[in-house]
């Protein structure tokens, strides 16, 4: 199966329901409450795998909902989900993405397309030793971090260059 034939062929509802799913676990593991608000943000961010603002969840929820939401409600929300590992913060957006692995504690290193606006999450050991040497290198004490690289996903580079 080609690259834009998966991407077309994506179940985004697997990709919900598995998060909601592994969401409500974590969540009674910790004793947390997923309260219908929290439950529909991460359910939004899910949606498709470009972050989302916000702003832009406030008002996607507003049409959900035909209630006003005000911003410290969605921003508590976000916040929780972020305490508890369900998504991550993308700094250069200011906009937030859903975690696939909420389960284990780890640095959110993303890929981001400037073109179509996809991030993905990779997680890979040798990065982290990397970063972890450089930090020791300069005796550095990391608490947490992000990696945020900006490029062309495949399925774009493949249009920019067929």
């Amino acid at each position: 199966m080609t690259d834009s034939l998966a991407y077309q062929t994506h179940n985004h509802q697997a990709c919900i329901s598995d998060a909601l799913k592994r969401a409500q676990q974590i969540c009674n593991t910790r004793g947390a409450r997923l309260t219908p608000l929290r439950r529909t943000v991460l359910e939004l961010v899910w949606q498709n795998h470009k972050p989302l603002g916000a702003y832009a969840l406030m008002s996607m929820l507003e049409r959900e909902d035909a209630r006003k939401v005000a911003p410290p409600t969605v921003y508590r929300a976000l916040d929780f989900l972020l305490e508890n590992g369900l998504i991550h913060r993308v700094h250069r957006l200011n906009a937030y993405i859903g975690c696939p692995d909420p389960e284990q504690p780890h640095a959110g290193n993303l890929l981001i397309c400037r073109q179509c606006g996809v991030a993905m999450e990779v997680d890979s050991q040798p990065l982290g030793e990397a970063l972890s040497r450089v930090s020791e290198q300069y005796s550095f004490a990391t608490e947490e971090h992000t990696l945020e690289i900006v490029g062309l996903c495949r399925r774009c580079r493949r249009e920019v260059n067929p």
